[in-house]
């Protein structure tokens, strides 16, 4: 089927509802925590294990997707994953213990996997870097409106009719995107790389580019951040309803003026990174956000102190998301943009479940307080990691488009391609 050229407004919407709906229903579980284990039977020190079941999956899946990518192209991906997700997402209707809510949130998380990094990876291939910056900031918005309309819905969807609502809202959105990406979004005309898919190809060319100083920075921010998000946002429902006393609906208000401080500045923070530059507004981003968390539990005494405290929370995070995720696809050429999203995604979805799972071991033992300041030092780490060691590409005529407008900058920094040798002498694509 031959699919029309899409205007530029229609593939970033498409790209924000896939945002939007698998954003949603990874944040809904944090809300829902405690109705969860109320209404299943779960203690509280277990509940962080359903939020790292399906990052450990994502993170599995995301490493086996990434070569795929790069080799049959994002529109195959988003096609399998979204349809998968819808699945897995109304499989969440049959949940009866915690055995069975394990079950479907691996097979939500496969999903995950396959969708790891391709709304970026997409954007990638279809915008030219200086307005990468500007897409991913309004495509990832989707994860803001997810907090805005998604999460205060979907609480409110639990409290009445169980917590296994939100789950068949998100399921019908993310049917919905797979309609739109299977009508209207066509198959970039970029390199995709020519190497059969095998075990030992993908092995060479992750470790080809982990060998790159400056791409094995970028995963270890990655990492970071995802482990200083974990650490704050898991746990920070369960601290807020029972030390300071919040209701579900405020729980869910709250999430919402989030989202508001996300859509404000997360676009606005991508565009400007185009004129700009990323790592400035990065670093500026994680120095005042390391602080914000770890004097959450000094200066929120009171639910009226939460709302304007986590708006100044959510607006450094959102201040960081574009111009990262424009960095990233930019490091290395079109036919490995997928496996390197997919690995740094992978990576920071390992730091997501390990920071789940400590932060439950550490809530139940000393409180909220511990893991506020954990979150605050990783936040911190991924900033000196990409200050120091993650170059940044020129926005500057020096630079050559490729078909996508990839850039490719002097040959120091020269992004790693499939025909590039590795440390063993053979290419990253090489069987």
């Amino acid at each position: 089927m031959k699919i029309p050229e899409p205007h530029p407004y229609l593939v970033v919407f498409t790209l924000w509802l896939l945002v939007f709906s698998a954003s949603s229903q990874i944040m809904i579980i944090a809300p829902i925590l405690p109705l969860v284990g109320d209404e299943l039977g779960i203690r509280e020190a277990l509940l962080g294990t359903l939020v790292s079941a399906y990052s450990v999956m994502v993170g599995i899946f995301a490493v086996i997707s990434g070569p795929f990518s790069d080799r049959v192209g994002r529109r195959q991906i988003l096609l399998a994953g979204t349809g998968l997700m819808t699945l897995g997402l109304g499989a969440h209707l049959f949940v009866t213990g915690y055995l069975s809510f394990i079950l479907v949130r691996v097979l939500a998380g496969i999903a995950g996997g396959i969708l790891s990094g391709s709304a970026v990876s997409y954007v990638g291939d279809y915008f030219p870097y200086d307005r990468r910056g500007w897409a991913t900031g309004w495509v990832m918005s989707g994860a803001a409106f997810g907090q805005i309309l998604g999460i205060p819905l979907g609480v409110v969807l639990a409290g009445a009719f169980g917590f296994r609502t939100p789950f068949l809202l998100f399921a019908v959105c993310m049917a919905a995107t797979f309609v739109l990406i299977f009508l209207r979004i066509p198959q970039p005309g970029v390199q995709r790389s020519s190497a059969p898919v095998t075990l030992s190809g993908a092995t060479r060319d992750y470790l080809a580019m982990l060998r790159r100083p400056g791409v094995a920075a970028a995963a270890g921010a990655f990492f970071l951040m995802f482990l200083g998000v974990s650490f704050y946002v898991v746990y920070l429902p369960t601290w807020l309803e029972r030390e300071i006393g919040a209701t579900a609906n405020q729980i869910g208000l709250l999430f919402l003026v989030g989202g508001v401080a996300n859509v404000l500045v997360g676009p606005q923070a991508g565009r400007i990174s185009d004129r700009v530059g990323r790592k400035g507004i990065i670093v500026f981003s994680c120095t005042g956000l390391a602080v914000a968390m770890a004097f959450t539990t000094v200066v929120v005494g009171s639910v009226g102190a939460a709302f304007p405290y986590f708006f100044l929370v959510m607006a450094l995070v959102a201040m960081r998301v574009g111009p990262f995720s424009a960095l990233l696809t930019a490091l290395v050429s079109d036919e490995r943009r997928g496996s390197l999203l997919s690995l740094t995604v992978a990576l920071g979805q390992v730091g997501f479940a390990v920071g789940a799972s400590l932060s439950g071991i550490i809530y139940e033992q000393s409180g909220y307080g511990p893991t506020a300041v954990l979150a605050g030092i990783s936040v911190m780490g991924m900033g000196v990691m990409v200050w120091f060691f993650v170059p940044e590409p020129p926005l500057s005529s020096s630079l050559s488009s490729g078909p996508s407008g990839t850039l490719h900058p002097e040959p120091e920094e020269a992004p790693l391609t499939s025909q590039e040798p590795s440390d063993s002498g053979l290419g990253p694509g090489s069987t």
